[in-house]
């Protein structure tokens, strides 16, 4: 496991990069670095984990100590640590992008997606200690998507805490947010050419609170005369 490979996937905004150990047809393993750092951080742990894993699944915590990485119990895994966008060798966001923590949720599902993972293990480190568990990654994910993960691994970290009332609706609004963003990067649409009236009438099915009057004040401003209409 000392041997690695660089890898790359295109982003809209330049690419994520990722370094990885193992063979591609071992068990995959997601690693995700902490606050600051970048995939580097796993060049020690990683050619230390043990040989022999176990098939049962569910949920672990590492808590940095020698006796407990014994426990983990992973081989012929394909570990994959990459650096969030803006970290290590990734591309940074454009100019004046805040960088959010549901976007590093978002680079997850990115890579997961490029990698054609269905289901995996995912390995977090920390990633911040403030606003509570606000910025804690790997179990935000797993949250959202735990049909992907068959085992969480935290080293460092809280977990991802929610008052229970707000539980469904968080989960159901970001998940959303997140699933509808990378469908409408796998179908870049082309703008669509309308006529005037055209343009109006789609304005006003979209925003039944508009007037025509007022949809046609916007429109000017809001579209883009082209040749074809």
């Amino acid at each position: 496991l000392g041997m690695f490979s660089e890898l790359k996937f295109l982003v809209p905004w330049g690419h994520v990069a990722a370094k990885a150990w193992g063979h591609s047809e071992g068990h995959p393993v997601l690693c995700l670095h902490g606050w600051l750092d970048n995939a580097n951080t796993f060049d020690k742990l990683i050619p230390l984990l043990p040989r022999g894993r176990s098939g049962s699944s569910g949920w672990l915590v590492l808590c940095g100590q020698p006796a407990h990485l014994i426990t983990l119990s992973l081989s012929d895994c394909y570990y994959v640590a990459m650096d969030f966008s803006g970290h290590g060798l990734s591309s940074h966001r454009p100019a004046g992008c805040p960088y959010h923590f549901l976007d590093y949720v978002t680079d997850v599902r990115r890579v997961a997606a490029a990698l054609q993972w269905r289901r995996f293990t995912l390995m977090g480190h920390s990633m911040g200690n403030f606003s509570f568990s606000c910025c804690f990654i790997s179990p935000q994910f797993c949250f959202l998507y735990p049909e992907m993960v068959d085992k969480l691994i935290l080293l460092e970290s809280l977990g991802f805490l929610l008052a229970p009332e707000d539980t469904e609706a968080w989960l159901k609004s970001k998940r959303r947010v997140i699933d509808r963003l990378l469908s409408l990067e796998e179908k870049p649409q082309t703008p669509k050419a309308r006529s005037p009236e055209a343009a109006l009438q789609r304005l006003l099915e979209a925003n039944s609170h508009l007037t025509a009057e007022g949809g046609a004040i916007l429109l000017q401003r809001g579209a883009t005369e082209t040749p074809t209409g």
